[in-house]
């Protein structure tokens, strides 16, 4: 069987180009890189990517892992993290799970045994406790605010971001004000639902639950809540919405149904999608693809300052003001 030496002498090159092309490191010359390949491929070599990892102490794998991949929110952090992995040389391992617990700790496990040498977790319902438990195993970024110690974070703070949105409607005059959440158990819709509390007590408007909506991710949601709120006697005439693709799918419905937006009911969402500009959208822009950057290049920092202590990152956010409200 072909090893590198021959493989070097073929294509040309050193040994350590060879190693370095066949291990995924940057920085190598294209024309380089493609006669080492040409020549793996005539020689129908094959490494043993077991033992190379054993010798390396690492893998080039990062993990990440997410409920779903078909949703705008978590593709646009997706995006991020692959950039960023492509310009490192670095291959991406997904873990849709979900919110299955068990395909959460799967994830974890793996890292554990060494298949891959970090881990990013987008969105989890699995407790803090157990992730931090797994934190010796190789760094973990969270992409959520979080005290715990032990855990990378690069976060988006979810409180300001509603905060900044039930200011806008205030100040445009609305105090019957609604919202649509996803999970209301996850951390960050705790967050939006304090601040939405907090907004309305300031006013002295009313809480109402008919007027609070959860479970809402896709635009087909948006039938749903158009349906809803048509048929209460007290309607909202604002509404806080946590997604670009839910605040469209409100704003198509509407048209269909007779509720009109902004005329008989305003909208902030959140995102900037291309979609909210599209719908002339009023929007609250997460810069989500640049927090899946920084996810990345934390665990990559992490290794090559060879082993940096955790730390946390608030992204910055802001209003887009178009014609929903």
């Amino acid at each position: 069987m072909a090893n590198i030496r021959e493989i070097a002498k073929r294509a040309g090159v050193s040994v350590s180009t060879v190693s370095r092309v066949l291990n995924g490191y940057p920085y190598v010359k294209e024309e380089k890189r493609k006669a080492v390949w040409d020549v793996v491929h005539e020689l129908n070599y094959k490494k043993n990517i077991n033992a190379v990892h054993l010798s390396k102490g690492k893998t080039n794998i990062i993990g990440v892992m997410l409920p779903t991949i078909n949703h705008p929110y978590f593709s646009m952090i997706v995006e991020g993290i692959a950039e960023e992995a492509l310009r490192y040389g670095y291959h991406l391992l997904f873990f849709q799970t979900n919110y299955d617990i068990h395909k959460e700790l799967e994830a974890l496990e793996m890292l554990r045994v060494k298949q891959m040498d970090g881990l990013i977790i987008c969105s989890h319902t699995i407790r803090l406790e157990t992730i931090a438990s797994y934190a010796d195993d190789g760094p973990i970024v969270l992409c959520e605010d979080t005290s715990e110690p032990h855990l990378f974070s690069v976060y988006i703070d979810h409180y300001h971001a509603f905060a900044l949105g039930m200011d806008y409607l205030i100040k445009k005059g609305h105090s019957k004000i609604g919202y649509c959440l996803s999970r209301p158990t996850s951390i960050n819709s705790q967050k939006r639902m304090a601040a939405y509390k907090d907004a309305l007590q300031r006013i002295h408007a009313p809480i109402r639950p008919d007027w609070m909506f959860h479970h809402c991710l896709h635009m087909n949601d948006g039938k749903r809540i158009v349906s809803t709120i048509l048929s209460l006697e007290k309607k909202p005439t604002a509404l806080l919405v946590a997604s670009d693709q839910v605040a469209a799918g409100i704003v198509l419905w509407g048209k269909t149904y007779g509720l009109h937006v902004p005329n008989d009911l305003a909208i902030v969402s959140f995102d900037n999608h291309p979609i909210s500009e599209a719908l002339h959208i009023t929007t609250i822009e997460l810069p989500l693809s640049l927090m899946g950057k920084k996810a990345f290049q934390m665990i990559y920092n992490h290794f090559i300052n060879e082993k940096t202590e955790p730390k946390k990152e608030k992204m910055p956010v802001r209003l887009i003001e178009r014609a929903s409200v």
